[in-house]
């Protein structure tokens, strides 16, 4: 290749420096300087030879372009195209490795023998995810050991249904481990020892996510408490999910003194207690999340001494009622976000969102699922919550036309308006056509009285006005979230497949993965559709 380069190189000069021949013209800058009549006869040989080695080296940039700069190249690529680059040559292979920062791999047990070629390659991973499929064997503490020697500089770590990992290999791996910061493990086999020897060693954690952790033991007080260790101090996130001895972590979260955000779905216990203590401790929690627990308005009295909070969520937490929010509403005042599943049980409604309108002038999401609120609350909502962009009304028996034409002409700010399983018709979203100044996206689900020649109309009388109607008339009118709840239907943490951009190296769950995405872009889990538009909702107007 050298060889035939230096040749058209020699040939393009000869051609260049011919009589009645324009230098430069139909060749690069650097043919049409070298034909220069100043060059002496006895010089002409060295200088062809110069001027093809010139030629030769010109003709590959990458190969002076600094690691840095190629690393950099790499990184704006996806998984495949790296793949592929790292075939390219051995350079490009040591650059693409050295440069990937993350690493999502099949954590079954025949991975053991690859860990030290693996991270030889991939010495720079600081996140990395390890996934194993239900019905296989999993790794093992030796090979845990063996990825943290390599891989000290780790700060993020997602291990899912890693059943044959023991305490004993989660206290090893937190001793290599110590810079740690993001811990996410789900379906795994170690206890409460293993959790608390990462407490114990991981200084910097700030995040923790624990989801069906199958190795703790005891039962309610007997339970082994995990926490509070030196993590204490740095932890800002908590999610704890399906666990049946969830109390457990108690210790941890009261002593969590800087806790920002707390999430706890679906953990059986009594928790009224615990969120006392939590508040008396941590005061400073700006989000926190209910769903499925038993909690009641004393829990919900005691999450108002968070002065600072901004996002509520709760989710079927059936015993509270309006006076556990109206004690939240009266001293949360700085509050953002709300997001209430009444679960049909009518315990929340007027009277409370009357309390959220009066004290919460900052609102800027309201989400309604099976709560009943009327033109009294809704109509105050409108008025005093001038930064309201986002309503999402559903499976509400008393949101009817009437309703909608009173917000369509108070809320002013609004720019997003879902509305489902509603008794609303024709005639109320008629409203929409003059009211919502700011509107720029309306979804109608399951409303039988809205007909498609309506949301035609509406679309031609407000051009930049986004309408998507689905009448629903054959689908279950359940509007309720799913009993995934806001946790699994993506709310708050996209999938993994989303989140680690680096290569699937022997992946065997990706056929699942595929599966579940497409079922809920199609819409084939309806309950799950409400909460990931609210998501893309709020992402878009945090964006803009």
């Amino acid at each position: 290749m050298g060889q035939s380069a230096s040749t058209a190189s020699l040939q393009i000069r000869r051609d260049s420096t011919s009589p009645g021949h324009s230098p430069g013209h139909g060749h690069g800058r650097r043919s049409g300087s070298k034909a220069s009549p100043l060059l002496s006869p006895m010089l002409a040989d060295g200088a062809d030879a110069a001027d093809a080695a010139d030629a030769a080296d010109a003709s590959d940039y990458i190969s002076h372009l600094p690691d840095e700069c190629l690393a950099c190249v790499f990184q704006c690529l996806g998984t495949g195209d790296r793949k592929r680059c790292s075939l390219v040559c051995r350079r490009w292979l040591a650059v693409e490795g050295q440069s990937r920062h993350r690493l999502s791999l099949d954590a079954r047990a025949d991975l053991l023998p690859l860990v030290r070629s693996l991270f030889s390659r991939f010495d720079a991973v600081t996140k990395l995810a390890l996934k194993c499929d239900r019905r296989s064997a999993s790794i093992g503490d030796e090979a845990l050991d063996l990825i943290s020697l390599r891989c000290q500089n780790l700060t993020r770590l997602k291990l899912r249904a890693c059943r044959d990992l023991t305490d004993a290999g989660m206290a090893r791996f937190a001793k290599n481990c110590r810079g740690l910061k993001k811990l996410s493990c789900g379906s795994c086999a170690f206890g409460a020892r293993g959790m608390n020897a990462v407490l114990d060693s991981c200084a910097s954690l700030e995040e923790l996510s624990v989801k069906r952790l199958r190795g703790l033991a005891g039962d309610g007080a007997a339970a082994e408490p995990i926490g509070p260790g030196v993590a204490a101090a740095s932890l800002k996130t908590i999610c704890l999910k399906e666990l049946y001895n969830g109390q457990c972590f108690g210790p941890l979260i009261i002593g969590s003194r800087n806790l920002r955000t707390l999430r706890l779905f679906r953990c059986s216990g009594e928790w009224d207690k615990l969120l006392q203590l939590m508040a008396d401790q941590a005061n400073g929690v700006v989000e926190i999340h209910l769903e499925r627990l038993q909690v009641s308005d004393i829990g919900l009295s005691a999450i108002s001494n968070c002065p600072d909070l901004e996002i509520l969520h709760l989710v079927k937490t059936v015993e509270c009622t309006n006076m556990g929010l109206m004690s939240v509403a009266e001293r949360c005042k700085l509050l953002r976000k709300l997001h209430i599943d009444g679960y049909k049980a009518n315990r929340i409604g007027d009277e409370g969102l009357i309390a959220v309108a009066k004290h919460c002038a900052n609102l800027q999401e309201l989400v309604l699922i099976g709560v009943n609120p009327t033109k009294s609350s809704l109509g105050l909502l409108a008025s005093n919550c001038q930064n309201l962009e986002r309503l999402a009304l559903c499976g509400s028996d008393t949101v009817g036309d009437v309703e909608i034409s009173c917000i369509a002409e108070k809320c002013l700010a609004l720019k997003k308006l879902c509305i489902k399983s509603c008794p609303v018709s024709n005639d109320g979203m008629e409203a929409l056509a003059n009211g919502f100044p700011n509107l720029v996206k309306v979804k109608v689900k399951k409303c039988r009285g809205v007909t498609c020649e309506f949301a035609e109309r509406l679309r031609t009388s407000r051009g930049t006005l986004a309408v998507s109607l689905d009448s629903g008339e054959h689908e279950n009118a359940d509007v309720s979230t799913s009993d995934g709840g806001v946790q699994d239907n993506g709310v708050e943490f996209p999938p993994v497949v989303s989140q680690l951009a680096a290569a699937n190296i022997a992946s065997s769950s990706n056929g699942s993965t595929r599966s579940s995405l497409f079922k809920s872009r199609f819409g084939m889990l309806s309950g799950k559709n409400l909460a990931c538009t609210i998501r893309r909702w709020s992402n878009g107007s945090n964006l803009s």
